[in-house]
C-alpha cells in the first residue's frame, strides 16, 4: 500500500478522503493547522495515521511534517496540497491583501509542499503530486476572484510541473471536485441540496487516486462535467452566476 501525504485535511473533503485511504490500508500523514477531527482515526487505525500541525503558508512547518512522514513511513508516494482559502466578496470591495493572503495558502501552499517533497520523490524515482483544484479555477464566478485565481494559477503551475518531472518518474494532477457541502464551500449562494456529499467526494476522489488522468474526479458524472467546464469556461461562469443569484 502506498505512503501519502496530505495538506489540508482536517475536515471536509479532505477529512473522509484519509478515512477512505486508512480503510483500504494506506498509511496516511495530515499537516493542518488544526488536527483535532482527524486525530479521531487513531482509535481505528493507530498504525497508519500520522497528524502533524503544520501551515500551508509556513515552508519550515511544511518541510517539517514531509520529513517525519519519510521517517516514519518511508517515501512518500504520493503527495495531495488539500489546504485552501475562500473569500466571498467582489474585487471592488477585497483589498490586495486578501488576494495575497488567498494566493498564499492555495498556490504558494501547493509550492511550498511541492519544493518539500519532490527532492525525496526524485531520490526514488517515483511520485505524484496531486493539487485540488477547483472548476472556478477554470471558468470564473462572481465574487469569488481571489481564490478563483489561485486555482487558475495551480492549473498552470501543475501542467509546467508535470512537462519539467516526466523524467524522473513524477507526475502531477488535479483534483477537481464539484461544489461539495463544506465549511470552506457555505458563503456560496447555492442551496445546500444542490452541494454535493462531502463524504461521497472525499471516497471518490480516494478511490480513483491512482488515476493516470491529469484531473481526477470522484466520479464520471463530475469527469464529464469537468469535460465541458474545459470546452466552455467562461459561457459555464456566467450561466453559474446567473443561476446562484436567482
Amino acid at each position: 500500500m502506498a505512503n501519502i501525504l496530505i495538506v489540508g485535511a482536517d475536515q471536509g473533503i479532505g477529512y473522509y478522503l484519509v478515512e477512505r485511504l486508512l480503510e483500504v490500508g494506506n498509511s496516511v500523514t495530515v499537516l493542518d493547522r488544526q488536527t483535532e477531527h482527524v486525530e479521531m482515526l487513531k482509535e481505528r487505525y493507530p498504525e497508519g495515521l500520522l497528524t502533524v500541525l503544520a501551515d500551508a503558508c509556513d515552508a519550515s512547518g511544511i518541510e517539517n511534517g514531509v520529513r517525519r512522514a519519510v521517517e516514519q513511513f518511508g517515501a512518500v508516494d504520493i503527495a495531495v496540497h488539500n489546504a485552501c482559502l475562500c473569500t466571498f466578496e467582489n474585487e471592488r470591495d477585497t483589498g490586495c491583501e486578501v488576494y495575497q493572503k488567498v494566493m498564499d495558502v492555495n498556490y504558494f501552499g501547493a509550492l511550498r509542499l511541492t519544493k518539500a517533497v519532490l527532492p525525496f520523490m526524485r531520490k526514488a524515482g517515483r511520485g505524484r503530486i496531486i493539487f485540488t483544484s477547483s472548476g472556478v479555477g477554470v471558468t470564473g464566478f462572481s465574487n469569488i476572484s481571489p481564490y478563483a485565481a489561485s486555482k487558475g494559477a495551480i492549473e498552470s503551475l501543475a501542467k509546467c510541473l508535470k512537462i519539467e518531472n516526466e523524467g524522473y518518474g513524477i507526475s502531477f494532477h488535479l483534483f477537481h471536485p464539484p461544489l461539495t457541502d463544506t465549511k470552506a464551500a457555505s458563503g456560496i449562494s447555492v442551496p445546500k441540496e444542490f452541494k454535493a456529499d462531502a463524504r461521497k467526494v472525499g471516497y471518490g476522489l480516494a478511490d480513483h487516486i491512482w488515476s493516470k488522468k491529469f484531473v481526477i474526479c470522484h466520479c464520471a458524472g463530475q469527469a464529464a462535467q469537468m469535460m465541458l467546464t474545459y470546452h466552455f469556461p467562461l459561457s459555464i461562469g456566467k450561466m453559474m452566476t446567473r443561476a446562484a443569484s436567482s
